[in-house]
């Protein structure tokens, strides 16, 4: 989808605020070859009662991509090669009943969150922002996921795998999480945490190439 666009930024910096190698892994296989990865300093400490849920991983996104914007443009002007031309941030969040599930701190937090999703339907927020010079767009997609049942035996052997500690709602999709995924409404990608086709079509129009519409 990228490809009438690529010469264009392959003369870019794209930098994407965050220090996950999955996500990295993600945007270099739609062609962004050359994105370096930059952990935010945000703290993620936004107050949940202000926002929607879509909104909250939108704005979430949005600091991280300013922080790691900013810290990167003051860096440059020592060292110019750190000057970012495009900054790439993300946010998930998992939800269900009004209930925001973010990454368990422990694993008995990890087999609570996975014991009360099992069997139910809940629903996966990620929220996009892409920074070009002055130029910015935000979004969030959703995607609705579907659990099947599962004995607290095999949640448990989940949990000590170690996999839920670091992921939104207690579980991967893209690794064993997966296996309790009976089915999705939505984009994959938005589950794993970073929607590919919304991204590449938001990237397409700030580099002015239009997709026409059926």
């Amino acid at each position: 989808m990228l490809k009438p666009i690529l010469n264009q930024i392959g003369t870019k910096r794209v930098v994407l605020a965050s220090g996950s190698p999955r996500r990295q892994e993600l945007i270099q296989n739609i062609g962004l070859s050359n994105v370096q990865l930059c952990p935010s300093t945000f703290e993620e400490n936004l107050d949940k009662t202000r926002y929607s849920f879509a909104d909250y991983v939108a704005e979430t996104a949005y600091h991280k991509v300013l922080e790691v914007y900013r810290r990167l443009s003051g860096e440059s002007t020592i060292d110019p090669s750190l000057r970012p031309d495009i900054v790439i941030g993300a946010d998930t969040m998992v939800t269900m009943d009004g209930k925001m599930y973010g990454k368990p701190k422990t694993p008995e937090v990890a087999f609570q969150m996975l014991s009360e999703l099992m069997g139910r339907q809940h629903i996966v927020y990620t929220g996009v922002v892409i920074k070009y010079h002055d130029r910015e767009v935000k979004f969030t997609e959703a995607c609705k996921v579907n659990f099947g049942k599962a004995t607290a035996e095999q949640i448990q052997a989940y949990v000590d795998t170690g996999e839920p500690l670091d992921k939104a709602g207690g579980y991967g999709i893209q690794g064993i999480g997966g296996t309790f995924v009976e089915k999705i409404e939505g984009d994959y990608f938005t589950v794993v945490g970073l929607p590919l086709y919304r991204i590449s079509a938001e990237l397409c129009k700030m580099f002015d190439y239009r997709v026409e519409e059926n």
